[in-house]
């Protein structure tokens, strides 16, 4: 099934998940998914998303109706999302990593009306729902076992329904699902995107770019709920008839191991964390072990030494490049067969790029400048947030937070990003966050969080904290302080006691001192 372009106006119809039916009805036999728990076809998927819609209409959700999505990567996934838009009803997909207060919130901002939960995060959600403040009425658990916990509903009993024949007549810029992007505050901010945005990133970046082919087999270490993963393991594949593996646990190096020799994984998808722990553990498969054809690399800056290593040992490139929430995957990245390590590659075909000084203006080669984007991917807005819409959507382009350089061949270098945010392992970070829940400890009087690069070349965290007079405290209790108040990713690596921070005349922590600090010791060392 091909789609004529020329009718993708914004009130055409068009509606994801029938596109993607389309495409693979010819391919009712060939393997969509393969979870922990076994395989999927194409024509099993067809008939799961279709019993999905159905069933989440007969749980009284209507059209527009926004429903949370909190589940591990498994096969009920994509049958959620895709039954979820199949509908008209708008998932919004959210990340396992956080707490019951973070969810709390989700909930409340997006008034969802059910949630879909795995059944290991249904206590987590069960406190968030606890707090009050939410319109959710039904809760729908993915669950192996033959009965729903007490006050739930089984997916599998809805998958019983009958199918949906028809999908909702959506339109192509009707708003098909939420993501959530983090904040320089540290709230969330509901990222809003159409029916037609994970069209536009499967032609433009997964064909476009990747080339990805019907006999690849592709696995994401970046799970679902995230921008990157979804196209990875959702929009690309399905847009091409590849098959996809999903892992629920977490993508530590045997676990991806384990799934590129089991599986046969010719296309994996990584961050640069990924890489470096792969690279580092004993257990790094041999290049006859493997049957990888190419890697995908994004999150954060992939340092050049890590990809070059990563090549000598598979022969394999990994294809670096930048995306975001708000544009739904990557617009600037290296091609396969023209990698040039140490930079983020060239403008994505159908995007447009911008470096742009402190005025607006656009800056010349070789100088810093704020990255802005456009192009068809982009979200309408951040849901009840005009403030951050108008600062980050101005007109057909995106700002997106980040600073960069364009270099003479046209490739462009990151240079950091445009305010405090830390990214560590793919996952932006609020510092101010961190730095409030530091100060909730009974001995620490103040405290600043800034990122710093260990010997990979990767960003991670560290704390300066101030003692308060006559207090101490150890740095595992630091560190364990935050885990219990916070995603686990989002504690302080290193911890660093010291006398003052350095202030403004007016008491603002200067981040920017600490940051030169850390860079002197670097050269001295």
């Amino acid at each position: 099934m091909t789609v004529d372009l020329s009718t993708l106006h914004p009130g055409a119809s068009f509606n994801f998940s029938q596109h993607l039916m389309g495409i693979n009805a010819k391919r009712s036999q060939k393997t969509a998914f393969i979870d922990d728990q076994g395989k999927m076809s194409y024509g099993e998927l067809d008939q799961a998303i279709r019993s999905m819609a159905q069933g989440l209409l007969d749980l009284g959700l209507e059209r527009e109706d926004r429903v949370l999505l909190l589940m591990h990567d498994c096969n009920d996934w994509p049958v959620s999302f895709l039954g979820a838009i199949y509908a008209g009803i708008v998932p919004v997909a959210v990340n396992t990593l956080l707490t019951a207060d973070d969810y709390a919130y989700m909930l409340a901002h997006s008034a969802a009306k059910a949630a879909l939960v795995s059944e290991a995060l249904l206590p987590t959600l069960q406190a968030a729902l606890s707090q009050g403040q939410h319109q959710v009425r039904q809760i729908v658990v993915s669950t192996p076992a033959a009965a729903a916990p007490s006050g739930t509903q089984r997916l599998a009993d809805l998958l019983k329904a009958p199918g949906l024949s028809r999908p909702a007549d959506t339109a192509a810029d009707e708003i098909a699902f939420w993501l959530y992007s983090s904040g320089s505050t540290g709230k969330p901010k509901g990222t809003v995107h159409t029916q037609l945005n994970p069209f536009w990133t499967a032609e433009l970046y997964g064909k476009g770019v990747l080339a990805l082919k019907e006999s690849d087999i592709c696995f994401s270490a970046a799970k679902l709920f995230f921008a990157y993963g979804l196209g990875n393991g959702l929009s690309f594949p399905l847009s091409v008839g590849a098959t996809v593996v999903l892992m629920a646990e977490r993508p530590t190096p045997d676990a991806v191991f384990k799934r590129w020799k089991a599986e046969k994984t010719t296309v994996f998808f990584g961050a640069p964390t990924g890489y470096a722990g792969m690279l580092a553990s004993p257990n790094l498969p041999s290049r006859s072990e493997v049957a990888l054809r190419m890697c995908s690399s994004a999150g954060e800056a992939l340092p050049a030494e890590l990809g070059e290593r990563f090549t000598k040992h598979y022969g394999v490139e990994i294809v670096d490049g930048i995306g975001s929430t708000e544009m739904l995957h990557i617009f600037l990245s290296n091609i396969p067969g023209r990698i040039r390590y140490g930079t983020t590659g060239w403008p994505v075909a159908g995007y447009q790029i911008e470096l742009r000084d402190e005025s607006g203006n656009p800056v010349k080669k070789g100088e810093v400048g704020d990255l802005f984007i456009s192009g068809p991917s982009a979200a309408l807005m951040y849901w009840n947030n005009r403030e951050k819409s108008n600062e980050t959507f101005r007109g057909a382009w995106t700002k997106s937070g980040d600073k960069y350089v364009e270099n003479e061949d046209g490739t462009f270098t990151y240079a950091g990003r445009s305010d405090d945010m830390l990214k560590v392992s793919g996952i932006y970070v609020s510092p101010f966050e961190v730095e409030a829940t530091l100060m909730q400890h009974p001995a620490i009087l103040e405290a600043a969080v800034i990122g710093v690069e260990d010997h990979e070349g990767l960003i991670k965290t560290k704390a300066f904290v101030v003692v308060k007079p006559g207090q101490s405290v150890q740095e595992a209790e630091i560190k364990s302080f935050v885990k219990d108040r916070l995603a686990p990713y989002k504690y302080p690596r290193m911890i660093e006691l010291i006398a003052e921070l350095p202030k403004t005349a007016t008491g603002k922590i200067q981040r920017f001192k600490l940051r030169e600090l850390e860079r002197n010791r670097g050269s001295v060392q």
